[in-house]
């Protein structure tokens, strides 16, 4: 014959187990919280039973309130942490209230009459239906979860709570004498021991639930995990084209460039062989003849250098520095726009011509040619063009300073870009390219071109390149790299 102090030593081992069962879990997967309040539901039912089984034959008033009120915390935070689980509203409040209202119903129960226990299980049983009904109530609104498990869910949860509103019929319909029956030596044993097989249903079903999480979030890692994998596979596919694209624009440019060096070098050479015919059979011309063929072959020798140097395919030779004297490099400049007759406007300012450099001569004048030329293009009125030159901090500084049309401000971080032309600027003939070929040029010896505008009143074109004194380009670009 079963006793109430077996099915409760029973029902204690069931909801220690459970508890600690839950602990376990949520340590295993701490991203789900809400079991953090599951296990402390069953450990509430736990320690409330433990208290009962402890108390003796006849307990204060005090301890049959606190350890009946400890049990129904249980059902609270399960309720609590079920609802948190499922993403549903909690009805925190609710369970607050019937706790409130429990302890005072059996503290009046237990100071009126301690021994007429009908009114604390009729308290029982409200208690229960109402936060068993929120449970339900949260799980018909769920969808996460498979909808037959959450349906036999809610059959245990109606199922225990038909048990309690029995018990309560029972308790109303039984004599008063009434002590027990044939198999359970108490009339409230049976139902404590169907809410031992209560919790062990409930803790099942809580278990598949969390397995049904668990898969779900699973599945969607596995899906996310397909989708990038799918969507990095798109990028590659978009970068080997990209890179297929790049080494056929590489190619088509090599072509091109070879092919432009081609063409150049025909007309060149046929100018060369002209100004060679006229200067064998003009021995007789004048003196300024012959200086003008000088120069149209040194011109015909600096094009075809540039040609053989940056339009061949061994780009590693195309710059070659050496010692160079800074009067040097500015003779050959102003030589070549004296034969082109350009410069009577130039007036040229050197501190120290002996200021020696380790640059690459062609590369250099190339520079500070395109330069003058700007300024004598975009400043016609203006009669003096100033070349300046120094050296500061070892570096060899070149300004020409101009008073054309300047640089317009919002303009002034986009001028030397491939091709790009200020808009004011758009009346003179040009390809945007010579301020763009001065700053790839300047690279090359680890110097810089500024910009710097004369407060509405031309230009000024500052070059800063390293002397010899200072830092070799070649060191330069070695940092540059590193």
């Amino acid at each position: 014959m079963l006793d109430l102090k077996t099915v409760l030593v029973v029902a204690l081992a069931t909801a220690s187990l459970q508890a600690a069962a839950w602990v376990f879990v949520w340590q295993a997967w701490r991203h789900l919280y809400e079991l953090k309040f599951i296990a402390a539901g069953f450990g509430a039912i736990a320690a409330g039973l433990l208290l009962m089984i402890l108390r003796g034959a006849e307990p204060e008033p005090l301890a049959i309130v606190l350890h009946n009120t400890v049990i129904k915390l249980g059902l609270v935070l399960l309720a609590e942490g079920l609802a948190r689980f499922l993403g549903q509203p909690r009805y925190t409040w609710v369970g607050v209230s019937l706790l409130v209202c429990q302890i005072a119903i059996w503290s009046a129960a237990v100071a009126i009459d301690p021994g007429d226990i009908a009114i604390r299980i009729y308290s029982s049983t409200a208690f229960t239906v109402v936060m068993m009904s929120v449970m339900c109530l949260g799980l018909v609104r769920d969808r996460t979860q498979p909808k037959l498990l959450r349906w036999i869910t809610i059959g245990i949860l109606v199922e225990y709570m038909a048990a309690s509103l029995l018990q309560s019929v029972i308790e109303y319909r039984l004599p008063a004498d009434f002590d027990g029956g044939p198999i359970l030596a108490d009339r409230n044993a049976w139902y404590l021991l169907q809410g031992t097989l209560f919790l062990i249903a409930f803790f099942a079903c809580l278990l598949f639930m969390v397995s049904a999480r668990l898969s779900a979030d699973l599945r969607r890692k596995h899906d996310a995990l397909l989708r990038e994998v799918e969507e990095r596979r798109k990028l590659e596919s978009r970068l080997s084209a990209s890179l297929e694209t790049e080494r056929a624009l590489r190619d088509e440019q090599a072509d091109f460039m070879r092919v432009v060096s081609h063409e150049f070098r025909t007309p060149l050479a046929i100018i060369r062989n002209a100004a060679d015919m006229i200067g064998l059979v003009g021995e007789t011309s004048s003196g300024a003849n012959r200086e003008r063929l000088a120069g149209i072959g040194e011109a015909l020798n600096r094009l075809f250098s540039l040609i053989d140097r940056f339009m061949a395919d061994d780009r590693e030779n195309g710059f070659q520095p050496e010692p160079l004297q800074l009067g040097s490099l500015i003779g050959d400049v102003r030589l070549h726009f004296e034969m082109t007759e350009r410069g009577d406007r130039l007036h040229f300012s050197l501190a120290d011509e002996a200021v020696s450099l380790h640059a690459d001569p062609d590369m250099l004048g190339t520079v500070l040619i395109n330069l003058i030329d700007n300024a004598l293009k975009y400043a016609p009125d203006d009669p003096s063009i100033r070349v300046e030159a120094w050296e500061e901090q070892g570096s060899v500084v070149i300004c020409v300073r101009d008073r054309g049309i300047g640089i317009p401000g919002a303009e002034a971080s986009k001028i030397g870009r491939r091709f790009f032309r200020a808009s004011n600027a758009k009346a003179s003939a040009g390809t945007g390219l010579g301020l763009y070929a001065a700053r790839k040029f300047l690279a090359y010896h680890g110097g810089r071109l500024q910009l710097v505008s004369n407060g509405g009143d031309g230009t000024t074109a500052i070059v800063r390149v390293p002397s010899s004194s200072g830092a070799r380009p070649a060191d330069l670009r070695e940092e540059m790299t590193a």
